[in-house]
């Protein structure tokens, strides 16, 4: 048998005989002409047969054909400038069915997102949808290049945990022997003991569960984040430096490979307003005002109002907001001394839309039990957590990133399920 072809190398076999293997995209079954159009995952080419009129089992063959069938073809690669899928078309000579799909399909082009996902395996055969996770891949490749060239080392931290891995967030709680754990919300409090271990820089890209019953368009129950953590910092300033210029690079590679997709690489440093400022740029130039509840940050509608001014004044897709107030912050963040009412923290937000959550941490044992304290905790009692930091811990800072969010706003995704291989949400376990 010949080896197998791909789609994409087929303008250099013109004149040879090749072997195809793929799915049945488009099927014209003319009575002089068939026409068929083979997928894989390189892309489409047009597969034609001219029918005898006498025995034509090849002809029967296609007949046969329902779309979406996997099915191997061997034939001659011919010039054809008609043709729009390259200008070239294969002559068969050859068609075995592989696997017959049953036919009428459960969805199509024109299906909802719900049905979609439903059929996940069948909405993924789509070029544009594969796409996603060539982007993906190339992303996640290029941010852990720039982890490694900068010494930071990769954890793989566990996700049963004996309590609940942040505060202020909805868990899940699974049974354990005979006893209760929960699913991280966050490698937090692991990424902090590789710190105090004296690993100084350190990353994960991994899994993470959150018990919201969020119905958003941004919002998953379980995601891949990527996380770091980096010791002996000055400020959350070391954090944001560090992460636009991951960023930057990461976002470049992006750019590099596929260059029709229109990526921008974004200029560092990002522009920087305090949440304070925001708050007060917002209210003097927009009609957005707090809402029920207000902790002193900003909703959704507050974020795209912010980018949008930032963007229109700096000319930037991204800005880190900072100084979240207190109240806005779980008890770990860093309050610095001269301003006690806000915390060493920030947001990245990216077109809009919030894609990192980050902070300086609070190092020192006397101070984080007595912030604790002031919302209700007792410190001691989250056991491992508070022993972190009772034997010398340096100052460190790091930051939290979805990975799914961020494909979603750098590819002008509508909801975040288009981001993710298969999406987990408050109504949503299968498939």
């Amino acid at each position: 048998m010949i080896e197998r072809a791909l789609v994409a190398e087929l303008p250099a076999r013109i004149g040879q005989r090749v072997t195809l293997n793929g799915f049945v995209a488009v099927l014209r079954l003319q009575k002089k002409m068939q026409f068929v159009v083979l997928r894989d995952h390189t892309g489409q080419a047009q597969l034609l047969h001219a029918r005898d009129e006498g025995d034509d089992q090849l002809g029967d063959v296609l007949d046969g054909l329902t779309l979406e069938s996997a099915i191997r073809v061997s034939g001659e690669v011919v010039e054809a400038a008609q043709v729009k899928l390259g200008g070239l078309e294969v002559v068969l000579d050859e068609v075995e069915v592989l696997s017959l799909a049953e036919t009428p399909l459960p969805m199509d082009e024109k299906s909802g997102l719900d049905t979609r996902m439903n059929w996940r395996f069948l909405d993924l055969r789509t070029p544009e949808h594969r796409r996603i996770f060539e982007v993906q891949t190339v992303l996640e490749a290029a941010m852990r290049e720039v982890c490694v060239d900068q010494g930071f080392l990769e954890l793989h931290s566990p996700k049963l945990m004996g309590a609940a891995s942040e505060s202020g967030a909805e868990v899940f709680k699974v049974e354990y022997f005979d006893t209760q754990a929960y699913l991280a919300q966050s490698p937090q409090f692991y990424k902090q003991m590789a710190i105090a271990a004296g690993f100084e820089k350190v990353f994960e890209v991994g899994p993470v569960f959150r018990a919201e019953p969020s119905f958003t368009s941004r919002h998953a129950t379980e995601f891949t984040g990527v996380d770091a953590e980096m010791a002996w910092v000055e400020s959350h300033e070391d954090v944001m430096r560090f992460e636009e210029e991951w960023l930057r690079r990461s976002v470049a590679a992006v750019a590099d490979r596929f260059p029709d997709l229109g990526v921008v690489v974004p200029d560092v440093p990002f522009p920087r307003v305090s949440m304070a400022d925001a708050r007060e740029w917002l209210q003097r130039d927009t009609d957005w005002r707090p809402g029920p509840g207000d902790k002193g940050d900003l909703d959704p509608a507050g974020e795209r109002g912010i980018a949008e001014l930032v963007r229109q004044e700096h000319g930037h897709e991204w800005v880190f907001l900072t100084e979240f107030p207190i109240t806005a912050r779980p008890f770990y963040h860093l309050r610095p001394a001269d301003r006690p009412d806000v915390t060493n923290s920030f947001d990245l937000l990216w077109k809009g839309i919030e894609v990192t959550t980050g902070a300086q941490r609070e190092h020192r044992y006397d101070v984080l039990k007595r912030q604790a304290a002031e919302l209700g905790m007792d410190f001691e009692s989250i056991g491992f957590y508070a022993d972190i930091f009772r034997f010398g811990c340096p100052p460190h800072g790091g930051f939290g990133l979805g990975l799914g969010r961020l494909l979603m706003v750098m590819l002008g995704l509508e909801s975040i399920r288009e981001a993710t291989f298969l999406f987990r949400g408050p109504n949503r376990l299968t498939p």
